[in-house]
């Protein structure tokens, strides 16, 4: 799995992808490329709209806090299992007025994306107020019939310091 936006290798194999098994995946590879560099997987048809659904969805809906567009986006049973909102398209838009109202210039950064069959990983630097260090945040998208089923998330703060200079994205 190659990212989308930053080429950074798959980090499951220890950040090699040569010689990686792909879990039984049919996924065709790429021949290297004109410097012999790494093969990357390319994806499938579904999971490249996978990846426009979710990229769009976050400039339409996440980017502006903005409720309206929710239901072009999200599956009518919708299943979030973030606990800073509540299940469903609803407890989504409730959460993004919340959010606007609290942060209205919180803005999502998208690092790099990965798609897997029906789901798309997100690594984003979420920025809550203007200036703030942020926090590291990676969301895990579920797609059905066209539209986000189901949503995780993990998170944390940027630190002012770090035991390492590796950084965060």
């Amino acid at each position: 799995m190659r990212c989308v936006r930053c080429s950074s290798p798959d980090r499951r194999t220890g950040g090699s992808e040569r010689g990686r098994e792909s879990r039984g995946s049919a996924r065709p590879e790429a021949p290297a490329g004109p410097s012999g560099g790494e093969r990357v997987n390319v994806y499938t048809p579904q999971e490249q709209a996978n990846l426009h659904l979710v990229r769009q969805m976050y400039e339409q809906v996440l980017q502006r806090l903005d409720p309206a567009p929710v239901d072009r986006f999200f599956h009518p049973g919708y299943v979030q299992h973030s606990p800073m909102a509540a299940t469903g398209a609803q407890g989504l838009k409730e959460f993004l007025e919340w959010a606007r109202r609290r942060s209205p210039a919180a803005e999502h950064r998208i690092k790099r994306m990965f798609a897997d069959g029906d789901h798309v990983i997100v690594h984003v630097h979420v920025v809550i107020n203007p200036g703030d260090r942020g926090n590291a945040v990676v969301d895990i998208f579920r797609i059905e019939g066209g539209l986000i089923a189901e949503h995780w998330d993990v998170g944390q703060e940027v630190p002012a310091r770090a035991a390492n200079d590796n950084g965060m994205f």
